[in-house]
C-alpha cells in the first residue's frame, strides 16, 4: 500500500471547489461537537471572507484531498487569535494537528514575536491539548454558565435573590455614552493583573481596553444592549459595570463585569447582575424580546465568580481549556 502523502499550506482559489467536502463536515459538527452557540458561516460566505483576508485558513491535504484545515485571525486583536482545528474524521488526527499547528507556527512566525497566541479549544479540539503542549502552549480553563429563561429553577432563584439595603449615595442605571470613559478605566484596572489578559494582551493597556469597549458598544461583539447593560453610581459617578449584548438571535451575554476596587466587598455585582438578567427575562415573558439564554464565561478557579453567578441563578454548562501561547520580543 502506497504510504500516505501529506501537504500543508494556506487555502487559495486552487482549492475553493475540493475544500468545499472538509469544510461542510466541520459546519455539520460545529454546534454539538464544537460547542459554537451559532452555525458558522455558510461556504461561499467563509470563502469570501478568505478572499478579503478578514481569517487565514491552512489546509491539509491527503494525497491531494483537503482532510483537514486551521482557521487564524491576526487583526481582530492584539492577539493572534488560533480559531478552530478541524479534522475528516479520525485516522492519524493527532499527527495531522501537529502538521497544521506546525505551519501555523511558521507562517506567524514573526507576528508572534509581538503578539500573545489565544486559542479556545472548544468541543473536541480539548483532545489535542497534550500535544500542542509540546510547542510551548499553557492552559487556563474556562467555564461557560448558562441561564436558561423559562427553567423554573434558574428564575425562582433569580426572583427569591435577598439584596441588601444598597449604602447611602449607590444607584444602579442603564448604560449611556458620557459613561464611556469610566468604563474602560474601571475595566483596564480590574482585568489588567488577571488570567484574562494572559491570552487578551489588550486589557493591560488603556489603548487597548478601549479597543473592547468600542468593540462592544460599537456591535462589532455582537449587538450592544446598553438599555440591558447595568451601571453602578456612587454620588453619581460610575464605579461598576455589567455589560450586555447579543451574540447572535437569542443568546444573550455579559461579556464583562467589574467594580472598581474601591467599592468590592460589598456584593454590588450580584445587584448589576440581577439587574440585566431581570431585564432580560422581563422582555421575554411580556414578548417585547425574546431570548432562549443568557451566558457568561469565567476561570474554572474564580470560586467567587462561580459562586456569584449561581447565586443568580447561571448552571455551569461545560468547560474547555484556553491555550495560550507568549512569545517574547527578540
Amino acid at each position: 500500500m502506497a504510504e500516505t502523502a501529506y501537504e500543508v499550506g494556506l487555502l487559495d482559489g486552487s482549492l475553493f471547489k475540493i475544500f468545499k467536502g472538509v469544510y461542510n463536515d466541520f459546519k455539520a459538527k460545529a454546534v454539538d461537537e464544537y460547542k459554537f452557540e451559532l452555525a458558522p458561516l455558510e461556504y461561499e460566505e467563509f470563502i469570501d471572507a478568505i478572499e478579503k483576508q478578514y481569517m487565514k485558513c491552512i489546509v491539509l491535504k491527503e494525497n491531494e484531498i483537503p482532510t483537514a484545515f486551521l482557521v487564524y485571525t491576526t487583526s481582530i486583536s492584539e492577539s493572534i487569535e488560533l480559531n478552530l482545528i478541524h479534522c475528516l474524521g479520525a485516522e492519524d488526527e493527532i499527527n495531522k494537528v501537529k502538521l497544521l499547528i506546525e505551519k501555523f507556527l511558521e507562517l506567524t512566525e514573526e507576528e508572534r514575536q509581538t503578539k500573545v497566541v489565544s486559542y479556545p479549544m472548544l468541543g473536541h479540539q480539548s483532545i489535542f491539548s497534550g500535544d500542542i503542549a509540546k510547542y510551548g502552549f499553557k492552559f487556563i480553563g474556562l467555564a461557560i454558565l448558562r441561564f436558561i429563561m423559562g427553567n423554573a429553577s434558574s428564575e425562582r432563584i433569580l426572583e427569591n435573590m435577598k439584596l441588601p439595603e444598597k449604602p447611602e449615595g449607590y444607584k444602579i442605571v442603564g448604560y449611556t455614552d458620557s459613561y464611556k470613559a469610566d468604563a474602560i478605566r474601571i475595566i483596564h484596572e480590574s482585568f489588567k493583573d488577571t488570567q484574562d489578559a494572559v491570552y487578551d494582551t489588550r486589557f493591560l493597556s488603556i489603548e487597548g481596553t478601549t479597543d473592547i469597549i468600542n468593540k462592544i458598544v460599537e456591535n462589532i461583539y455582537g449587538e450592544f444592549l446598553p438599555e440591558v447593560t447595568s451601571v453602578l453610581l456612587y454620588k453619581d459617578s460610575p464605579v461598576g459595570f455589567a455589560f450586555a449584548n447579543v451574540t447572535g438571535g437569542t443568546i444573550a451575554n455579559l461579556p464583562l463585569v467589574a467594580i472598581e476596587k474601591e467599592h468590592r466587598g460589598k456584593g454590588f455585582s450580584a445587584y448589576l447582575l440581577n439587574r440585566s438578567i431581570k431585564m432580560l427575562v422581563d422582555w421575554t415573558k411580556l414578548g417585547e424580546r425574546i431570548f432562549h439564554e443568557v451566558n457568561v464565561t469565567t476561570e474554572t478557579n474564580n470560586y467567587k465568580a462561580l459562586k456569584m453567578y449561581r447565586k443568580v441563578g447561571f448552571k455551569e454548562d461545560f468547560c474547555y481549556p484556553q491555550a495560550y501561547l507568549v512569545q517574547k520580543k527578540h
